[in-house]
C-alpha cells in the first residue's frame, strides 16, 4: 500500500501501533531544530506527539508554528514529554503554511494574553488545550441535561426564536423587521414551554440560543447565550421542580467527574459535590441575613452580585454547601406568569451556586383568568399575548420549570472569571465579530 494509501490515524491510539507504519494529521504545536535531527511537536484533536525527522525529509525546513500537515512513518516505543511512543518520519506533506507571526502563542501551557486578544482571535486561541477542554466539558454538560431529563419522560422541543412578544415583557428585547411587521429575539422560550406542556406533552426541555437587550459590561452577562430550559406539568410546589435539578446536577457532576478527568486534571478543577438537598431559605431570610452578618442593608426585594457572595459564602460555612435555593421572590421581581404567594411573594425559586444566580425557576399560573389579572398588574396588554393566552382556554395543568444558563454554569464549574470564556464567539455589548 502507498503511504498516500495509509488511513489516517489519531495519535491518542498510535501506543497500540508500535512497529506499524502510520499516517497522521495535524498542526505543528512546537518546532525544535539541531544539527542532525529536527524535531516537531504535532498536536490533532485527541493530543500530542513527538515526531523525529532526519535532515534529508523534503519540506522540514520551511515548517512554522500552526502549520497544517501530513506526516507518514513508523512508530516506535520511546518515553518522552509526550508520551510513550514517537513517530519516525519518512515522508512531510504541507498542507497549509501558518504566518510566521502569530498574534497568540498557543504551544504554551497556558494562554498569556488577555481576554480581548483571546476573542479577537478565537479560532486560534481555541487551538490551545485548556481551551477546547473548557468547551468539550461544556458540550457535555448540554448532552447530560438531555439525558437526565429523556429519562424522566422528558421530550425535546425546538421553539422559534423569532417572536411577536418577549416572554418576560418590557423592554429588553432586541427588535427587528419581520417583513414589515415588528418582531423580537426570543428572550427565553417560556411561552412555548408552557405551551407544549399544555399540549398534553407535559414534560419536556431545550436547548437553545435567547436574547437579552440589555446594556451591560459585566464579566457574569451576555447578550446572546445558551439556555437550559425544562417545564413539566402536575408538579405539587416549587419544591418538586428544585429536588429534580439536585438530581439533574449530580448526575452531571456524576459523569462529568469520570468521562472528563482529562480536561478537569489539565484545567486543575475539583468539581463541586452535591448534598442530598440543596439548603433552601426564603429570599427574605437571606436579605435578613445579610443584613445582620454582614452589614448590609441597601437590598429591596432582590440580591445584587454582593449580595449573593455573600449568602453563599454564609451557607458554605453553616451547611457546607455551594448551592443554595433562594425562594419566595417578590412579585415585583418576577414576570407575570409566576404564580403569586400570598399579596406580595411568588412560589418561585434562584439557585446561587460559588456566589452566582446559576437557575432561575418556579411554579407557574395555569388559570387563564388569574394570567390575565397578573398582565394588567404588570401593565401588559392581553390583546399582545392571544395565541399564549388561548392555550390556557382550554384545561392547563398546574406546572412550573426551570432554566440554567450554560455559560454562566461552565465558567462557575471551571473556576472562570468571566462568562465570555466559555461562549465560543460572544455576544456583548460591544462584540459582534468574530
Amino acid at each position: 500500500m502507498k503511504n498516500s494509501e495509509v488511513k489516517r490515524q489519531l495519535i491518542n491510539g498510535l501506543e497500540a501501533l508500535i512497529g506499524e507504519n502510520v499516517c497522521i494529521c495535524g498542526w505543528v504545536h512546537r518546532i525544535r531544530r539541531l544539527k542532525n535531527v529536527t524535531f516537531i511537536i504535532i498536536r490533532d484533536r485527541t493530543g500530542l506527539i513527538q515526531c523525529v525527522l532526519s535532515p534529508d525529509i523534503e519540506g522540514h525546513d520551511e515548517l512554522t508554528h500552526e502549520s497544517v500537515v501530513k506526516v507518514m512513518g513508523s512508530i516506535v516505543q520511546s518515553k518522552n514529554a509526550y508520551g510513550e511512543v514517537e513517530l519516525l518520519v519518512n515522508q512531510l506533506r504541507l498542507l497549509n503554511l501558518a504566518e510566521l507571526e502569530l498574534p497568540i502563542q498557543v504551544n504554551k501551557s497556558d494562554l498569556e494574553v488577555s481576554i480581548e486578544t483571546l476573542l479577537e482571535h478565537r479560532v486560534l486561541g481555541l487551538r490551545h488545550p485548556k481551551e477546547q477542554a473548557i468547551f468539550r466539558i461544556q458540550a457535555s454538560i448540554g448532552e447530560y441535561f438531555s439525558e437526565f431529563l429523556r429519562r424522566e419522560g422528558f421530550t425535546e422541543i425546538h421553539t422559534p426564536k423569532l417572536v411577536k412578544e418577549g416572554a418576560e415583557g418590557g423592554a429588553n428585547v432586541f427588535k427587528l423587521d419581520y417583513f414589515g411587521e415588528t418582531a423580537y429575539l426570543a428572550q427565553s422560550p417560556q411561552f412555548y414551554k408552557q405551551m407544549m406542556v399544555i399540549s398534553g406533552m407535559e414534560r419536556v426541555f431545550e436547548i437553545g440560543s435567547v436574547f437579552r437587550a440589555e446594556a451591560h459590561s459585566t464579566s457574569r452577562h451576555l447578550n446572546e447565550y445558551v439556555s437550559l430550559d425544562l417545564e413539566m406539568a402536575f408538579i405539587e410546589d416549587e419544591y418538586e421542580l428544585m429536588r429534580l435539578e439536585t438530581e439533574l446536577l449530580r448526575h452531571m457532576m456524576g459523569h462529568l467527574s469520570v468521562q472528563h478527568k482529562k480536561e478537569l486534571d489539565l484545567l486543575e478543577v475539583e468539581l463541586p459535590k452535591i448534598p442530598d438537598t440543596i439548603p433552601n431559605i426564603k429570599l427574605s431570610e437571606a436579605i435578613e441575613i445579610l443584613k445582620q452578618e454582614y452589614d448590609k442593608n441597601e437590598l429591596d426585594g432582590d440580591l445584587d452580585p454582593e449580595g449573593e457572595k455573600r449568602i453563599s459564602e454564609y451557607i458554605k460555612r453553616k451547611f457546607d454547601s455551594e448551592f443554595v435555593f433562594l425562594t419566595h421572590y417578590p412579585k415585583t421581581k418576577r414576570p407575570m406568569y409566576t404564580m403569586p404567594c400570598g399579596e406580595t411573594e411568588t412560589h418561585s425559586f434562584d439557585l446561587v451556586f460559588r456566589g452566582v444566580e446559576i437557575t432561575t425557576g418556579g411554579r407557574r399560573i395555569h388559570d387563564y383568568k388569574q394570567l390575565v389579572e397578573r398582565m394588567h398588574a404588570k401593565g401588559l396588554n392581553p390583546e399582545a399575548y392571544t395565541s399564549y393566552l388561548e392555550a390556557f382556554r382550554y384545561g392547563a395543568p398546574p406546572h412550573g420549570g426551570l432554566a440554567i444558563g450554560l455559560e454562566r454554569l461552565t465558567a462557575l464549574l471551571l473556576g472562570l472569571s468571566n462568562v465570555r470564556r466559555t461562549s465560543l464567539f460572544p455576544r456583548d455589548g460591544k462584540r459582534l465579530t468574530p
